[in-house]
């Protein structure tokens, strides 16, 4: 009699090179979001954003040219934001970015994220070189987004600008001109330092030369924002003050109710400035003093027109390096102190104050663009340990508000504040002493 050894049942699971070692069907495998960790979890359920595209299809070749005559000798008309041919003195208004791509509306109704053309993310291996071939005479035109934003074709003096929305950082969805000229920057710089000239370090003084002010775009991303936000904390209402002891030991003390205190607030941000350059937005005021550009705020923004390169000639560009999600964090606080200040007339019967625990927002929607906004820089570099201290003068190139941080010697203040105290303790005895 034979005997047959049957195969031992085959398990549910087989090895490598197997005829039924094949792949799962799409779905067999759902994996539940609420297993994962926060962070991406949060970034599973998030919904995609939404691109508005703002590119200048009509100036892709590099070529503004006149809507008249054809020429492409194309600049600003200073003080305005007006572009006018230099060959037949033809003007024409840029297009207004809000206007143009409905930026100004349906701030209530903004759902997650919405990031224009201009503000999608830098590729790391986007080239700084961009390439053109000219069409009047065939030759190559190069223009290093680095430093520049227009270029000449040296053989026909044709003009190139980079209008096409690549992937570097260098070209915006929407340009802000300057309205304020070279000449009333420098008499507003030549003032701002005229009033601190007694206590200015002696080189800076000699060396003081507004002529070398710079008109620069700075880069920046517009925000709109709808968002929500709940703090609790505890507040405290005086009920009474009074003093124990005498002489040096002599204290004053109080009691107060103190009362819990939550309040929560929706509102909407238009058009928020959030610097998108991280040698701009780095506030190290040992070694330069960058937050001089915040205090020059704010900047008419609803005037921005869209990008084109010509509002360009004439001026420097710094090109942003921050894209949305880096920019994100800041945003947030940013919404935070707005929602603070909201809540501040709310709680003014607390005369002690209201010291806010626990804060929790909820951003709904946010609409971002990239925009050039125009300042007027002087800078001076004080040498010092670590490298010195880089000062910066500003002006804003719309509204002419100057800001800015002066070298001193600081023997004089010292020398000023001794005097000054002299003088009050003086003050202080003779009122003593005819009382």
């Amino acid at each position: 009699m034979s005997k047959t050894n049957n195969p031992p049942p085959v398990p549910p699971y087989t090895g490598p090179g197997s005829p039924q070692d094949v792949p799962p069907e799409p779905g067999s495998f759902p994996i539940d979001p609420a297993t994962l960790p926060e962070p991406i979890r949060d970034e599973l359920l998030a919904p995609d954003p939404v691109a508005i595209d703002t590119a200048a299809e009509e100036l892709k070749d590099g070529l503004n040219r006149c809507p008249k005559c054809g020429s492409t000798e194309i600049r600003q008309k200073p003080g305005s934001d007006l572009l006018i041919c230099l060959f037949c003195r033809n003007e024409w208004q840029g297009e207004r970015v809000e206007e143009e791509f409905g930026l100004g509306a349906g701030l209530d109704e903004l759902e997650g994220t919405i990031i224009a053309s201009g503000a999608r993310d830098i590729e790391a291996d986007a080239a700084a070189l961009m390439t053109f071939k000219c069409t009047g005479c065939g030759a190559e035109v190069t223009v290093n987004t680095e430093n520049a934003m227009t270029a000449r074709c040296h053989w026909c003096r044709h003009v190139f600008g980079v209008n096409e929305q690549v992937a570097n950082g260098a070209v915006p969805d929407a340009v802000l001109p300057f309205h304020i000229r070279k000449d009333d920057a420098v008499a507003r710089i030549r003032q701002f330092v005229g009033k601190r000239q007694m206590f200015a370090l002696k080189e800076f003084k000699e060396q003081f030369t507004p002529e070398n002010v710079i008109g620069v775009y700075l880069p920046y991303m517009i925000v709109d924002g709808k968002a929500s936000v709940e703090v609790a904390g505890h507040g405290e209402i005086e009920t009474r003050r009074y003093t124990q002891g005498s002489g040096d030991k002599k204290k004053t003390y109080y009691d107060a109710d103190v009362y819990q205190v939550g309040r929560h607030v929706d509102f909407t941000v238009d058009d928020l400035p959030l610097e998108s350059s991280s040698e701009r937005g780095n506030l190290d005021i040992g070694t330069n003093t960058n937050n001089i550009i915040n205090t020059i705020l704010p900047f008419d923004t609803k005037n921005a027109v869209k990008w084109n390169a010509s509002f360009l000639a004439g001026f420097s560009s710094e090109k942003r390096d921050r894209d949305v999600e880096q920019l994100r964090p800041h945003l947030e606080d940013q919404l935070l102190s707005i929602a603070r200040a909201q809540v501040e007339q709310s709680v003014s019967r607390y005369d002690r104050g209201v010291r806010w625990e626990q804060e929790g927002l909820d951003v709904h929607g946010t609409r971002w663009v990239a925009m050039y906004l125009p300042v007027w820089l002087y800078s001076y570099h004080q040498p010092g340990s670590n490298g010195g201290l880089l000062h910066y003068i500003a002006v804003n190139g719309r509204t002419g508000e100057t800001m800015g941080s002066v070298p001193v010697q600081q023997w004089k203040l010292l020398t000023a504040a001794l005097t000054v105290g002299t003088i009050l303790e003086g003050i202080a005895l003779l009122i003593l002493g005819n009382s």
